[in-house]
């Protein structure tokens, strides 16, 4: 089974990070809004894509989303946000990728932009404080990961 990881570089990627332990022993990949400073495990396992900040770019990530879920072909596509989240949903959906989004540690008492679209996008959605219930009746309340 491969997994897909696909973050926004800072805070996200530190979350998604903490989710190490579930997913190290699957072959799985790393997808980055932004070139960082990686550590020793994610070299050689990490695509590199544009940057959009809710623009016209979006449309290249998608086409970016394509050709790598394409040639890498995850089972599934796992996520803490933030814009490259919902491209790679979306095409992941069409080619029947599972979608697991975890809503950011920092939304404490009102949903990101991102969990309100991946509420709906994804197969397994999990946030982390209990005052988002509310907020996504299908989701489930995970915990912090912090």
């Amino acid at each position: 089974m491969t997994i897909c990881i696909v973050s926004s570089c800072g805070g996200h990627l530190t979350e998604v990070r903490a989710l190490l332990p579930a997913y190290q022993d699957y072959r799985h990949y790393y997808v980055l809004n932004d070139r960082a400073l990686l550590p020793e495990d994610m070299i050689g396992r990490t695509h590199f894509i544009t940057h959009s900040e809710r623009d016209w770019k979006f449309l290249v990530n998608l086409w970016e989303a394509w050709r790598i879920l394409r040639a890498e072909r995850p089972r599934i596509i796992l996520s803490t946000g933030a814009g490259p989240a919902v491209p790679f949903a979306l095409v992941g959906r069409l080619l029947g990728c599972r979608i697991v989004f975890v809503e950011s540690v920092t939304r404490i008492t009102a949903p990101s932009m991102t969990g309100k679209l991946m509420h709906r996008l994804a197969h397994d959605f999990f946030y982390q404080w209990p005052q988002l219930a509310r907020f996504f009746p299908r989701g489930q309340l995970g915990g912090p990961l912090l």
